[in-house]
């Protein structure tokens, strides 16, 4: 099972999530058979047998066993992977390509922006490292700091943009020859109340 699936296909991407599909792969984390779905969901099992079939030819659940009984086979499915994020080019035309140049960069909108660009050229490059049977390397590094006022959150991301500079001056040459570009990305956002709570790294 992949950890994550990303959705590219608008078709896909409806069938994941319509309200009872949504519910039907959020049962599969185990195999389990139309008939025991049925049971728990309270649907009939040919009603639940329509649903998983279309996940199924969108590659969103496969097959994980079969079972004999009787002159009957049983299927039980799983989906294809721990979880599932939707593209933003599932949207097409009306998708975020890239952040604007002029947006203002400390504005929500940007930064999810950035996001939803993150999300389109990891999971084409992904596609892409796996039909070639190569890793793809990435970095990435999260972690929380609470600020104690307002004040020490703009001297940290003045001190934090003068770290970077330093080093994409250290690190960055045009000319290398075989070099390849990266794109760095840095965000910063505060966590909802909501959020779960997560120690710093």
């Amino acid at each position: 099972m992949r950890d994550v699936h990303v959705i590219h296909d608008p078709a896909a991407a409806t069938a994941a999530l319509g309200p009872v599909r949504s519910r039907l792969l959020s049962e599969l984390r185990e195999p389990a058979s139309a008939a025991a779905l049925g049971t728990r969901l309270g649907i009939a099992r040919q009603k639940v047998n329509y649903h998983l079939r279309a996940l199924e030819a969108h590659g969103l659940v496969r097959v994980a066993e079969k079972r004999k009984w009787g002159g009957l086979t049983e299927r039980l499915l799983v989906r294809s992977a721990a979880s599932y994020v939707v593209s933003p080019s599932a949207l097409g035309p009306a998708a975020a390509t890239h952040p604007g140049k002029d947006a203002d960069r400390f504005s929500a909108s940007y930064l999810i922006a950035l996001g939803a660009r993150i999300v389109r050229e990891v999971s084409d490059l992904l596609r892409r490292s796996k039909e070639i049977d190569k890793r793809l390397p990435t970095l990435a590094l999260d972690t929380a700091i609470r600020f104690r006022s307002a004040a020490d959150r703009a001297a940290f991301s003045s001190d934090l943009t003068d770290a970077v500079t330093q080093l994409v001056s250290r690190y960055h040459d045009a000319s290398a020859r075989g070099g390849r570009m990266h794109r760095l990305v840095i965000v910063a956002h505060p966590l909802s109340s909501q959020s779960p709570s997560k120690e710093p790294s």
